[in-house]
């Protein structure tokens, strides 16, 4: 008897357009995710907040429509906006790795709804070894850093020991070369 597959299909609707994420992003993507939501979790460890990945839509104007977003890192502290596979609430720390699929989206109208809906951190993160850390300042986002992985120890450029510190909860600390670890 051969086993039947059951796939999720994964997508968000902005503007009450459905955009399917598919194909699913390289291995890359989801390692550097697992790695970040570890160290992300670690830190949340004993908190009211709750660390997820990939696996919670963000319904970002829940009273006006039925729009949603899937971030691939979203850290959530008021629980009571948790209802089923949605999370209604404004999340305090959000993720989006980059995808050829989505990283324009991610850029710019995704960036712009996080930004809209108060969310205080938002990491725009590239596989190939790339931090960008927005912080929201005035109901605004500031680009704070652009961080670039070089981890040849004989590079004067080497920062792979750098530290990045989450401005909402500054005793969660990585560094660069911990949030890339095995993708290469």
């Amino acid at each position: 008897m051969g086993l039947i597959e059951t796939e999720r299909k994964k997508d968000e609707k902005i503007n009450g357009i459905t955009y399917d994420m598919s194909p699913t992003p390289d291995f890359r993507h989801g390692i550097v995710n697992n790695n970040i939501s570890r160290i992300v979790g670690c830190g949340l460890k004993n908190s009211v907040c709750l660390v997820f990945m990939e696996n919670l839509d963000f319904q970002y104007h829940p009273d006006e429509n039925d729009d949603y977003l899937c971030p691939d890192i979203m850290v959530v502290c008021d629980r009571k906006h948790l209802k089923g596979s949605f999370y209604r609430g404004v999340p305090k720390f959000v993720v989006e790795t980059l995808s050829p699929s989505t990283a324009k989206r991610d850029r710019t109208e995704k960036k712009d709804i996080y930004e809209k809906a108060g969310v205080e951190e938002y990491w725009i993160v590239s596989p190939q070894g790339s931090v960008e850390t927005y912080y929201l300042q005035e109901g605004k986002y500031v680009l704070d850093q652009i961080y670039m992985l070089q981890r040849d120890k004989e590079d004067e450029q080497y920062n792979a020991e750098n530290e990045i510190s989450l401005r909402t909860f500054p005793h969660i600390k990585m560094t660069l070369g911990e949030i890339f670890e095995g993708i290469d």
